[in-house]
C-alpha cells in the first residue's frame, strides 16, 4: 500500500513528465515539418521550371540538358537526373547516364504520370528528392528528379533540440524538487491533523489544533476545533448527567435502605413501621419518577419520535388540570385556564401532555401560599400558545439561561424538599423542540414566573377539517 505522500509526489512527476515529453517532442515535429513544406515547395518549384525549359528542346541529350541547366544556374542539389518516357538516363550529375533508372520514385512518376516527394530527417541531414513527370502536348516526354542533402537545418533543429533537452532537465528537477517540498510541508500540516485527532480520540477534549494559513487544511483543521469543541462541550454534559442522574438515584435509594434497615433492627410500634413504611413508598415513587424522566430523556436523545396527528391543545390542557387541581389545592394555590377552542396542532397528545402538566405542575410546587397559576391556551392564524404564569417565587435572570438544562435547579435544596429533580424542564424543552417549536421563560409581574410555548398550528389540509 502507498502512502498518500507518494501517491502524491507520483501525480505531479507524471504530470510533469508529460509536460516534458511535450516540450522535447512538439518543437522538433513542428520544426521537421515546416522544413518538410518548405523543401516540398522550393523542390517542386525548381523541378517545374526545370521540366518547362526542357520541354522545348527536340531531343533530349546530355549536352542540351546540361546546357539548360547552366543557364538556369539550378544549384543546392546533391544529385540531379533527368530521363526520357522509358526511364533512360539522359543527364545525370552523379554519373549514371546513358542507362535504365532503377529510382523508383523516377518509375512510378513516369508511369503513374503524378509528383512524389520524399523527406527524411535522419541522423545528421535533412534528405529530401522530388520526382517530376514531364510532358508535351499532353504526353510524357520525361522525368526530372531532384535530390538534397541539408546538413545545415538538420543540426539547427538538433541543436535546438539539445537545449530543450537540457533545459527540460534543469527544469524537471527543479519542479521535482519545489514539489518534493510542497508534498513534504503539505503532508506534514496533514500528519499534524492527524496527530490532533489521536490526542482527542485519546480523550483530551480540551486540545485545540494550532491553525496556520488560511487555505482548505486551515478550515479543515478550524471545523475539527470545532468538533472537539462541541464534543467537549457534549462530554461535560454526559458526565455531569451521569453524575447527577446517580445522584437522584442514590439518594432514594440510600433513604430507602436506612428506612428499611430501621424497620428490621430497631422495634417499633405499628404506627411507627407505618410511617417508614410510608416514607419507603414516597421514596420509591421518587426512584420510579426519576428513572421514568430517564427513560423519557434517552428516547428523545435517539430520535425515537411519534406519530403526528391532529391533537386539540385545550382538550389535553383540561386532562391536566384535573389532575393537578388536587396539588394545587394542598399548596393552597388558585389554579385558572383561559382556554380557546379550535386550538390544533399536529403532534403527540401524551408529549403535548407532558408539556402542560410538567410546567403547571412547577409553578403550583414553587408558589407562594394564597398564590394563583394562569393557564392560558390561545391561537393565532400560524401558532398555539401555551402560556403557564404564575406568582411565585420566580427565576433569577442569571439561571434563565440554564433551567433547561438536565438536574438543573435554582434552589437545590427547596427543589429537593418539593421531590424535584431538574429534569422536568428539559423533558419540556425537547418535547417542544421535537414538535418544532419553542419555548421562552420570562418574569411575571409583579411577580412570578412566565412560560410561553408556541408550536405551529396544524393546516386544514393537515386536519383534514
Amino acid at each position: 500500500m502507498h502512502s498518500l505522500r507518494f501517491r502524491f509526489f507520483a501525480f505531479i512527476a507524471a504530470l510533469l513528465l508529460i509536460l516534458l515529453v511535450l516540450l522535447n517532442t512538439y518543437p522538433l515535429i513542428s520544426s521537421r515539418d515546416a522544413v518538410y513544406e518548405e523543401k516540398r515547395s522550393s523542390m517542386s518549384a525548381a523541378a517545374s521550371v526545370v521540366a518547362s525549359s526542357l520541354a522545348g528542346l527536340d531531343r533530349l541529350s546530355q549536352d542540351s540538358v546540361a546546357e539548360v541547366l547552366t543557364f538556369l544556374d539550378i544549384s543546392g542539389y546533391s544529385r540531379i537526373l533527368v530521363t526520357d518516357r522509358s526511364g533512360l538516363v539522359v543527364y545525370d550529375d552523379g554519373g549514371t547516364a546513358g542507362s535504365m533508372t532503377e529510382i523508383e520514385d523516377v518509375l512510378s512518376a513516369l508511369q503513374e504520370s503524378r509528383t512524389i516527394f520524399r523527406s527524411r530527417l535522419g541522423e545528421s541531414a535533412f534528405r529530401s528528392s522530388y520526382a517530376l513527370p514531364m510532358s508535351a502536348q499532353g504526353a510524357i516526354t520525361g522525368a526530372v528528379y531532384l535530390c538534397e542533402y541539408d546538413q545545415e537545418r538538420a543540426e539547427i533543429i538538433y541543436g535546438i533540440q539539445d537545449r530543450i533537452r537540457v533545459l527540460s532537465f534543469v527544469i524537471g528537477t527543479a519542479a521535482l524538487l519545489v514539489a518534493g517540498v510542497f508534498v513534504l510541508a503539505l503532508m506534514r500540516r496533514l500528519q499534524d491533523l492527524v496527530r490532533s485527532m489521536r490526542v482527542v480520540a485519546g480523550g483530551d477534549y480540551a486540545y485545540r489544533h494550532p491553525i496556520r494559513g488560511q487555505d482548505e487544511i486551515s478550515e479543515l483543521g478550524t471545523e475539527f476545533n470545532l468538533l472537539t469543541e462541541r464534543l467537549e462541550t457534549t462530554e461535560k454534559q454526559r458526565r455531569r448527567f451521569v453524575s447527577d442522574a446517580s445522584h437522584e438515584l442514590k439518594t432514594p435509594l440510600a433513604s430507602i435502605r436506612l428506612l428499611s434497615d430501621s424497620i428490621v433492627q430497631n422495634e417499633m410500634d405499628p404506627e411507627t413501621v407505618r410511617e417508614f413504611a410510608s416514607d419507603i413508598g414516597h421514596e420509591a415513587q421518587r426512584l420510579q419518577r426519576t428513572t421514568e424522566e430517564l427513560l423519557d430523556l434517552s428516547r428523545m436523545d435517539d430520535g425515537i419520535g411519534f406519530v403526528p396527528e391532529p391533537s386539540d391543545v385545550s382538550r389535553v390542557a383540561q386532562d391536566a388540570l384535573v389532575l393537578l387541581r388536587p396539588l394545587a389545592q394542598e399548596h393552597s394555590v388558585h389554579l385558572t385556564q383561559e382556554l380557546e377552542e379550535g386550538c390544533v396542532v399536529m403532534g403527540s397528545p401524551d408529549e403535548l401532555f407532558k408539556i402542560i402538566f410538567n410546567l403547571t405542575e412547577n409553578a403550583i410546587k414553587y408558589n407562594v401560599p394564597e398564590g394563583s397559576v394562569h393557564l392560558t391556551v390561545r391561537g393565532t392564524e400560524s401558532t398555539v400558545e401555551i402560556e403557564v404564569a404564575d406568582t411565585g417565587i420566580g427565576i433569577p435572570e442569571e439561571d434563565r439561561l440554564n433551567i433547561f438544562d438536565r438536574f438543573y435547579r435554582v434552589d437545590k435544596a427547596r427543589s429537593r424538599a418539593s421531590g424535584g429533580n431538574g429534569l422536568g424542564l428539559s423533558i419540556v424543552h425537547d418535547a417542544v423542540q421535537a414538535h418544532g417549536g419553542s419555548i421562552a421563560v420570562g418574569q411575571n409581574k409583579p411577580q412570578g414566573s412566565k412560560f410561553i410555548v408556541t408550536l405551529p398550528r396544524a393546516s386544514e389540509e393537515e386536519t383534514g377539517i
